[in-house]
């Protein structure tokens, strides 16, 4: 009998978690352009925007594909130093930090999906912006190259 009501109870938390993960809304994103200036020419990418807490806080999470030429822009409020990790990420990334100059700062390629380890923008920068795994490898970008986008003034 005992191990029957702490079945039951059991599955009572079952059906009391299931609204709640039912419930979970996820951020939209609005859309834009971006453009990377390489010494090869100009790269352009449709982007997703993450402008706000919420919206910088999901990011690229759960995401099981990407467009090749498609990328998401976090955008901070003013320049500063970024972290981020791949928890709840699928898909492996390159990430580019942007100065509020618009030039790429820094550059991670091949972020694992899954891992914790912190990736930094390794100084104050303006935004983010994160790309399939192998871009910056396959499309040349370099510290120092220009970038112009919607949201980042240009």
């Amino acid at each position: 009998m005992h191990a029957h009501r702490s079945l039951m109870a059991l599955t009572g938390l079952v059906f009391i978690a299931l609204p709640a993960l039912a419930a979970q809304q996820f951020a939209s994103f609005g859309k834009g352009e971006l453009t990377i200036q390489t010494a090869a020419g100009p790269q352009k990418f449709a982007i997703e925007l993450a402008t706000d807490d919420v919206q910088r806080e999901q990011g690229l999470m759960y995401r099981t594909r990407m467009a090749a030429d498609a990328g998401m822009l976090f955008i901070y409020p003013h320049e500063q130093p970024v972290a981020m990790w791949m928890k709840n990420t699928n898909l492996p990334l390159d990430m580019l930090f942007i100065a509020a100059d618009g030039h790429i700062r820094n550059i991670s390629e091949r972020a694992v999906p899954q891992s914790l380890t912190v990736i930094s923008s390794e100084g104050a920068v303006k935004a983010a912006l994160e790309l399939n795994a192998g871009t910056v490898e396959r499309l040349g970008f370099k510290p120092g190259d220009g970038v112009t986008a919607t949201g980042l003034g240009e």
